[in-house]
């Protein structure tokens, strides 16, 4: 999507569309500056983000992820190029302006004694309020409303102390969804959450963009999530960066080379990494649905390959009358009440589909 005539017709779909760009960078530098020196990161990057989308940045670590953020947030200076929020530069912002337009969380947990939820929240409205810092009734909605959208309503008067990860997680939302701002940038928000929180907390970030048209930008290490969530993914590289939807990445196989290693596979069909095991041979697996799915998957994993073919090795998975996995070999047959049970057969006889021939019967 870096190719010109191709940002020339995606800018011109969106416009039909009826989207406008909210943030837009030009030959942006990120980096740092020490006195008259620069350490710059990346080459000059280009991208944009328009208004109700949720945008996924991707990176090894080290890359610039964080610095990427910051930098669209003013908390760190521009090297070179253009960033633009809503049309203007943001050279032109002072920082109570630009926090009208950017609400921004770290990936830092919040360590903050004697402040309730409602006090963390409420925050998120100083640059709405007088010289003051006075709360109004106005002020005190939004709060609430924030509290209330982000699933904290029961908890509007505990301390933060008290909260679980994800729940402070929530609370941090909540402050910036108060605040109001167009752009909501996050910095790894389910990095330190379980299972149920991280994907409560995606949930809530795609219900913002959708619901509330705000643009969402967050960093992430989980590629899965990424890809079945995100409207549009960065993937910053060494060599820049690539901008588009999940699947046009997938299918122009960017995100091959994303951990350059001889260690992973990457699998485009379905986004997926997997440990590159010593290949022991072929496997057919006969069956149909889950069972099949699941015991193809602990194969692979054991190291096999999954054949097309049952002139190889067979496997067949549990049927709705028989409740069994079984693998017949020349001499070897076997019988499994379940997949861990197969797998530690086959680990167990070192069996490869080149040094015996396996037929089912």
């Amino acid at each position: 999507m870096g190719h010109p005539s191709g940002s020339k017709i995606q800018g011109d779909i969106l416009m039909e569309a009826g989207f406008t760009n909210i943030l837009s960078f030009r030959d942006i530098e990120i980096g740092f500056k020490s006195g008259k020196s620069r350490h710059v990161l990346l080459p000059p990057l280009n991208g944009s983000a328009v208004k109700g989308e949720l945008i996924a940045v991707i990176g090894k670590n080290g890359i610039g992820k964080s610095t990427l953020l910051r930098t669209f947030a003013g908390l760190q200076d521009l090297i070179g190029g253009n960033l633009t929020i809503d049309g203007e530069n943001i050279v032109d912002f002072s920082r109570l302006q630009l926090s009208g337009k950017i609400g921004y969380i770290s990936t830092e947990i919040v360590k903050v004694s004697n402040m309730k939820v409602y006090d963390l929240v409420s925050l998120g409205r100083f640059p709405h309020t007088n010289w003051l810092g006075r709360i109004n009734s106005s002020d005190h909605q939004m709060i609430l409303e924030a509290i209330s959208r982000t699933g904290m309503a029961d908890f509007r008067t505990r301390l933060i102390s008290e909260l679980s990860d994800g729940e402070r997680q929530r609370a941090m939302i909540a402050m910036v969804l108060a605040q109001d701002a167009a752009v909501m940038i996050m910095d790894e928000p389910t990095a330190f959450l379980d299972i149920s929180s991280k994907y409560e907390i995606i949930h809530l970030l795609n219900e913002l963009t959708r619901n509330r048209n705000k643009t969402v930008i967050f960093s992430t290490h989980d590629l899965a999530t990424a890809v079945s969530q995100a409207d549009k993914i960065w993937l910053l590289k060494e060599r820049g960066i690539t901008e588009g939807a999940p699947e046009d990445l997938m299918l122009d196989g960017s995100f091959e080379t994303l951990f350059d290693s001889n260690k992973v596979d990457f699998n485009s069909s379905d986004g997926s990494f997997t440990v590159r095991n010593t290949k022991k041979g072929r496997i057919y697996v006969k069956g149909d649905g889950n069972k099949r799915y699941w015991t193809e998957k602990a194969l692979i994993r054991a190291g096999y390959g999954i054949s097309e073919s049952e002139s190889e090795a067979v496997v067949e998975v549990p049927s709705s009358t028989d409740s069994t996995w079984k693998c017949r070999l020349d001499g070897l047959n076997g019988e499994f009440v379940s997949v861990y049970e197969l797998v530690i057969w086959l680990r167990n006889k070192n069996i490869t589909s080149e040094n015996t021939s396996c037929n089912y019967q």
